[in-house]
């Protein structure tokens, strides 16, 4: 059972200087009920009569919290429960029929029996389907992992019915969709104060450290800014070689660290990339040393042409700016860097 999840979210708030909204406080109440109801004894169970939902499935835009909501119940829940990425438990899956390819035929009881000997609360963040190959195991894979009271909470940025839409063979798919719909709450979390009317707005936006609060604060700015913005992808020919550009929003980009630094890219390419650039935000930039000072230089150069271009930034970094760490031969070119990181995280933007 889960006890004062109210006001337990409302201490997390607090200690790690979130906003406490009203949407969120509503799913919290929600979530309580479900958390209440699934992990009653099995005896208390007996008297209730209604049928009840196994699935928590909560879905919404980029950045309205519903990763730091649903690690935040599942913490609080005090049963044998397993965290995955649902690539992952996909993974897993074929892993098992692989390992067992001798028992095909009840290769899925299989699969969930030993599931259920290691969790009854499965948390499935980011939920989407685009293999054609898990798209037509789901249906049953599901059913009896519901038949075996395992419950699960899933995050999404996908309402239930409008999963692997347009997808190969979908059809095939249905059966899925409608176990999902019989045996899940379904609940929208939605953000609707405009970020960009804060006071601390657009001249804060260093993130740090590398954790989901961090992760949620730029996900929020980022959903706004690129807010009524057309997500297209970009592909750039740079002199023969392809660079993709999948988050777009109208010169509003969002790029991993790695995409930039982790490739043999020079000056030559990130000029072309930020010409498409009115506004950057540059997620997980690491902690630098003479391991990665490969990546540490293609850092240093892609800052060089941000700043001459004068393009606003957004970023997320393992540490703060004035702890920033370098390799040894780096250090003194570096220090520029830093100083230009400063002046791009804070140059207004409108």
């Amino acid at each position: 059972m889960v006890k004062n999840l109210e006001k337990k979210y409302n201490k997390f708030c607090i200690n790690n200087n979130l906003e406490i909204n009203k949407n969120q406080i509503h799913l919290i109440k929600k979530l309580k009920s479900f958390g209440n109801y699934n992990f009653k004894s099995i005896v208390s169970k007996l008297f209730l009569k209604r049928n009840y939902h196994r699935c928590f499935y909560l879905f919404g835009d980029v950045g309205v919290g519903k990763t730091m909501i649903l690690d935040f119940f599942f913490n609080q829940i005090k049963v044998k429960k397993l965290r995955l990425h649902f690539n992952e438990f996909m993974l897993s899956f074929h892993n098992f029929v692989y390992e067992n390819k001798n028992n095909k035929k009840n290769i899925i009881n299989l699969f969930v029996k030993k599931l259920k000997s290691k969790a009854s609360l499965i948390y499935f963040d980011e939920f989407q389907v685009t293999n054609i190959v898990d798209a037509m195991i789901l249906g049953k894979l599901f059913e009896k992992v519901f038949k075996e009271n395992i419950s699960i909470i899933v995050t999404s940025n996908t309402k239930i019915s409008d999963l692997y839409k347009d997808g190969l063979q979908r059809d095939q798919f249905k059966p899925f969709i409608k176990i999902m719909l019989k045996n899940s709450i379904e609940y929208e979390l939605k953000i609707d104060e405009d970020y960009r009317k804060s006071k601390k707005n657009l001249t804060e936006r260093f993130f740090y450290p590398l954790n989901q609060e961090t992760n949620f604060k730029i996900n929020k700015f980022f959903r706004t800014i690129s807010k009524e913005k057309k997500l297209t992808k970009k592909i750039l020919n740079i002199k023969g070689r392809k660079f993709i550009v999948n988050n777009f929003y109208e010169g509003v980009v969002k790029f991993d660290f790695s995409e930039l630094c982790d490739q043999n890219l020079g000056s030559e390419d990130f000029i072309e990339i930020t010409n498409i650039c009115k506004f950057i935000a540059l997620f997980n930039i690491p902690v630098f040393d003479n391991i990665n000072s490969n990546q540490q230089q293609r850092f240093i150069t892609l800052l060089d042409v941000i700043y001459e271009k004068k393009i606003p930034m957004a970023v997320t970094s393992m540490l703060n700016l004035d702890n920033f760490s370098s390799s040894g031969l780096l250090e003194k070119a570096f220090k520029r860097t830093i100083s230009r990181l400063y002046e791009l995280t804070s140059m207004k933007y409108n």
